[in-house]
Order: structure tokens, then C-alpha cells, then sequence
């Protein structure tokens, strides 16, 4: 099987490294068109993307809710050898999503104009958010079924080849991007067209993949099985949160800046947004990546596996999160200038020392969204769901609360660090009894489909 090496250790590494460049490349596809956007239109079309982005974030919060679900069973059931069974939960996941997508993309279409509105944009950029979303909503689909099928190709253990795809995927964009902004001068439309065009190609290459001899996750025909997508969903809902947290993040986040600051502190949180992303998508890809070794192991009763997996995410959250905040402090200007030309002077040291306050949660942020991951992992949705709320809205939003109640517009860049330690303190709340439980050293019982 794919899923079981030579060394457990180089298994680690080899499905995480890709999983990690795959969830950058999905931070990149929005980054990209902020940057294009930015310098071939203006930074008010910017903050356009920006408040779209909570759109595009919930789409991949659906396609990951019955993705990671799906994963996880399914990784199970390769672990205990059952392969059609297996081949009948990915096929009707993806009847699924594909109904879901239609449903969402003609409810969203009809309703442009209060989406836009709900989403916070303001008669200065109504005009741009509107264009954005109405030529990217027709692509809605796509995205949900190209993450899905991001996720499923690692599980089917070729974690290599979804790297490949999405990094074609997301050359192919940029490519668009610069064609369709700076040569052709199509606007923000021509950044959102340009990436639906780039998930075409995606979901090409994926069906390649699943049509073709290689690998053993195949389509098949299925009976529907309602509890089946209710256990996929109670796996799924803890990843769809902290996939949806950044996109509520940017939502709460806009609608306290617009409050208790102004429209020029949102173009600061514009480019902040964005190494948010990066940075929480590189802890998605420990958690993503690891996750069907573990769901794997949980299947073949191999708990010493798990905890060994465990013990490398950790080791990889503690490198890699010291590693993005150390980058996120030095280079801050940097970052900063790449969306901000000189004309824009005037805004590059308040964005510098804001990013700077904002980068210290990078620190914490890993640790509660591997930890969830590895309870989805081994079945236990119920802890995984509250860190992952925790985490993703309550303690954002109460913590975004209290401190700009205290500290007015100050307190809004403090408070990722505030909620995140404090979603820590509940997350080891969950993790230290586990730790020291039974089912840790020995294997629960199989639950009943």
C-alpha cells in the first residue's frame, strides 16, 4: 500500500512536505491576484480581493468538510483492506460536492449584490467587489472539487503528483494573471477570470489521475448512504472550521477596522491577510499531511504508530512555526513593499509595525490546528469540532471584542495572539487526559457504520 513505507519517519516526510507546498500554492492562487491587482489597477481593487476572500475561503471550507471525512474513512478502510468500500465512499463524495457546487454557484449569482454588502464591501469599492465576485463565482465549483480532489490524491498515496498538479495549477495563474491585468488591462475581473481558468486545468489533471490505472482510489458505482455522509461530515467539521477560520478572521477583522480605524488601516490588513493565510495554510499541511498515515495506522490497531506520528507533528509545528514568525519579523518591510509602491509611502511604516504585532500569534497558531487534526484523525469529532471552533470563531471573536472595547483600534492586532494561546489552554485541556487514557495505548473498538 502507498500509505506504509520503509520508514514511518520518511513517510512522515514525504506526505507532508508536499501537502505543505500544496496549501501554499492554494494561499498563492489569491495572493497573486492581490499582487497583479495592486500594482496594474489600484489598492483600493485590492481591498476588493481582500473582502472577497472570505467567499473563496468558504468554498474551500465545504470542499474540506466532506474531504478530510472522506480521507479519513477511507484511509481506514485501505488500512483494513476493504478497497471497494473504499472506492464507494470517494465516488459519492464527489456526486456529492458536485451538487452541492451547482447549488451554491446559482445561489450566489442571484444574489451578488447583498453577498458583497454582507461581506463588508463600501461604495468606495462596491464596484470592485462586485466584479471580482461575479466573475469568479461561476468558477465556485471548481475550487470545491480541486481541493477535494487535492486531499483524496494523498490519501490514494501519491502526495508528490498533488503537489505537481496544484503547482502547474498555480503557475498557469499567475501566468493568466499577468496577461489578463497588465497586458490586456481586464481589471480585477481579469485576476478572477484568470484563476477559474487555472482551476480548468486543475480538475483536468485530477480526473486524469482517478481515471487513469494508477493508484487504488477509483470511481465506482454506490448506493447513497446517509450515515455514511453524516460520518464523514462529523470527521470533516473540525478541518472545515479551520479551514473557514481564515476567511472569518478576515470577515470579523474588516468589519472592526472599518469601525474603529478607516479604509487606509484595511489596506494594511489586506497584505496582513495574506501571510495569515500562508502562515496558518503551512500548519494545514502538517495536519493534512499526516493525517491519512495516522487515520491509516487507527485502521491496522497500530496506535504506537499514531503516537509516533503525533510526536513528529509536533517536532514539525515547533521548526516550522519559529522558522515563519522569525521570516515575518525581519522581513516585514519587505513583504510589505510588494504591494505598496513608493506613492504609497505614508502607509508602509503603520503596516510594518501593525504586521509585526499580528505575526507574534504565528508562534501558537500550528499547535491547536495539528493537535485537531490528529483527533480527526483517530475518530474523536467531538474534540477535534470544539478546538476547531475555539480556535476559528469563540475565542477570535471574543478576544477581538475585548481588546478593541479595552485598547480601541490598537487592541484588533493583539487579539489573534490572545485567542490563539487561549484556544491552546483548551486544546491541551483535551489532549492531556487523552494522552494518558487507554484507547492512546490500545486501540478503541471499531464504531459501527
Amino acid at each position: 500500500m502507498k500509505l506504509e513505507g520503509k520508514s514511518l519517519k520518511g513517510d512522515f516526510f514525504k506526505f507532508i512536505i508536499p501537502s505543505i507546498t500544496a496549501q501554499w500554492v492554494f494561499a498563492l492562487y489569491t495572493m497573486v491576484d492581490g499582487i497583479f491587482v495592486a500594482r496594474g489597477v489600484s489598492e483600493i481593487a485590492l481591498t476588493a480581493v481582500n473582502i472577497s476572500m472570505p467567499y473563496i475561503m468558504a468554498l474551500y471550507a465545504v470542499s474540506i468538510l466532506f474531504a478530510v471525512g472522506t480521507s479519513t474513512i477511507v484511509a481506514i478502510m485501505l488500512g483494513e483492506k476493504r478497497i471497494q468500500k473504499a472506492n464507494e465512499v470517494f465516488s459519492q463524495n464527489i456526486c456529492l460536492l458536485t451538487l452541492f457546487s451547482c447549488l451554491i454557484t446559482l445561489v450566489v449569482m442571484l444574489n451578488l449584490k447583498p453577498i458583497a454588502l454582507f461581506l463588508g464591501a463600501t461604495d468606495v469599492n462596491m464596484e470592485y467587489v462586485l466584479d471580482y465576485l461575479g466573475a469568479i463565482t461561476p468558477f465556485s465549483g471548481l475550487f470545491i472539487l480541486s481541493y477535494s480532489f487535492e486531499t483524496i490524491i494523498k490519501t490514494d498515496g501519491y502526495p508528490k503528483m498533488a503537489t505537481f498538479i496544484v503547482t502547474a495549477g498555480s503557475l498557469m495563474n499567475v501566468v493568466l494573471d499577468y496577461l489578463m491585468v497588465m497586458e490586456f488591462h481586464m481589471g480585477i475581473r481579469g485576476a478572477a477570470i484568470a484563476t477559474g481558468i487555472s482551476h480548468v486545468f486543475l480538475i483536468a489533471l485530477y480526473l486524469a489521475h482517478f481515471c487513469g490505472k494508477k493508484g487504488i482510489i477509483k470511481f465506482t458505482k454506490f448506493r447513497l448512504n446517509l450515515p455514511l455522509i453524516w460520518r464523514q461530515i462529523k470527521n470533516g467539521i473540525p478541518s472545515c472550521i479551520t479551514e473557514l477560520s481564515p476567511g472569518l478572521i478576515i470577515f470579523l477583522f474588516n468589519q472592526a477596522i472599518l469601525h474603529y480605524l478607516n479604509e487606509d488601516a484595511l489596506v494594511s490588513y489586506t497584505i496582513i491577510s495574506y501571510v495569515n493565510s500562508l502562515a496558518v495554510m503551512t500548519m494545514v499541511g502538517i495536519a493534512q499531511g499526516y493525517q491519512p498515515l495516522i487515520s491509516y495506522y487507527f485502521g491496522k490497531g497500530r496506535m504506537d504508530q499514531c503516537g509516533r506520528l503525533f510526536r513528529y507533528g509536533i517536532g514539525a509545528v515547533i521548526v516550522s512555526s519559529a522558522a515563519f514568525t522569525f521570516v515575518c519579523m525581519t522581513g516585514t518591510e519587505t513583504i510589505v513593499r510588494l504591494f505598496l509602491s513608493s506613492a504609497d509611502s505614508g502607509l508602509i511604516p503603520y503596516s510594518v509595525q501593525v504586521f509585526r504585532i499580528f505575526a507574534a500569534s504565528f508562534l501558537i497558531a500550528g499547535y491547536n490546528v495539528v493537535i485537531g487534526a490528529y483527533f480527526t484523525a483517530v475518530e474523536r469529532p467531538v474534540a477535534a469540532t470544539v478546538i476547531s471552533l475555539a480556535r476559528g470563531m469563540v475565542m477570535l471573536g471574543l478576544s477581538l471584542l475585548v481588546m478593541t472595547m479595552v485598547f480601541g483600534g490598537a487592541g484588533i492586532w493583539w487579539s489573534p495572539l490572545v485567542s490563539e494561546v487561549l484556544s491552546l489552554i483548551l486544546t491541551l485541556g483535551f489532549l492531556i487526559p487523552y494522552l494518558h487514557s487507554k484507547p492512546f495505548s490500545q486501540r478503541a473498538a471499531y464504531p459501527a457504520e
